[in-house]
Formats: C-alpha cells, sequence, structure tokens
C-alpha cells in the first residue's frame, strides 16, 4: 500500500474525532452517562479513544488504533482499568463501525467478541451493540450490551 492508500484509511476515521457522551445498557444495571475521547496522537499515525464510564462495573478503557501500512486494514489495542488487554481487527465503512475478537491475544480466548456501530447519516450518533459467543467456535452470537455514542457539539 503506498502512502496515498495508508492516508486514505487514517482519513476514514475521522468520523470519530471528538467527544462523545456514552450510553451503555447492561442488563439489570442502571448505567450513568459516561465520556468517550477519540483524537489523534503522534503525528497523526494513530487514533486514541478514551473511556470513563462512572460504574465500578463498568471499567475506564483506553484504546490505540493503529492501520497496517500494507495491507490499510486497522487494529484496535484496548486497555482498561481492571488489566485487560486485547487486540480487535476493525473496520469503518460505509457507516458501520466494526470490531472482532476470534483469537487469543493477550489473554486466553475464553469467549469471541464482536461490536457493530450504525453511524448516523450527520455522523452525530452511534448506536451498536457488543456480542458475545462463549464457545470459542460456531455458536450463536448473543448480545452483551449496547452502547450509544452522542456527539457533544
Amino acid at each position: 500500500m503506498d502512502v496515498s492508500g495508508r492516508q486514505e484509511a487514517l482519513e476514514r476515521l475521522d468520523v470519530l474525532i471528538g467527544e462523545w457522551a456514552v450510553e451503555a445498557e447492561f442488563p439489570g444495571l442502571d448505567v450513568p452517562a459516561g465520556r468517550s475521547v477519540f483524537e489523534w496522537t503522534l503525528d497523526g499515525r494513530f487514533l486514541v479513544q478514551r473511556t470513563e464510564i462512572p460504574l465500578a462495573e463498568a471499567p475506564d478503557s483506553m484504546a490505540i488504533v493503529a492501520v497496517d501500512p500494507e495491507t490499510g486494514a486497522c487494529t484496535q489495542h484496548y486497555f482498561d482499568s481492571r488489566g485487560v488487554v486485547r487486540v480487535y481487527a476493525m473496520t469503518l465503512a460505509d457507516g458501520v463501525w466494526r470490531l472482532l475478537r476470534e483469537a487469543p491475544d493477550f489473554s486466553p480466548l475464553d469467549f469471541r467478541q464482536r461490536f457493530t456501530g450504525h453511524i448516523s447519516d450527520d455522523c452525530s450518533t452511534i448506536h451498536g451493540e457488543w456480542e458475545i459467543a462463549r464457545d470459542g467456535g460456531e455458536s450463536a452470537w448473543d448480545r452483551d450490551f449496547t452502547l450509544t455514542y452522542r456527539r457533544n457539539r
């Protein structure tokens, strides 16, 4: 991939830049709104996401997104206040943001995870859901929880 192709891959992520209110819906929990900030770092070569949710059961997190210079594929490196570290394949195209973890990384793969977020036409809202498949095989995906990002103006 040439420099312009890598730059195009990075520019697709611009839709995320800014501060967002985050509303989470966990089964059986009343979750206050949190905050998520997306910003470029290291001369625009990486996208950093920092998220804070004011609830003990929901960890604060930081994620760093990198674009592979060879293929243009994105990888999200996730870290949270529990000490959890994970790696997700990431795509953002045609108004859909996807994260997928199907292989062991820094932790065992006790379950597969995926997130699908739909970005509104005016780019002010992202409504998505995390799903989980517990057996590591070809089991059905079950909803884990939903997230709605609302851009702060």
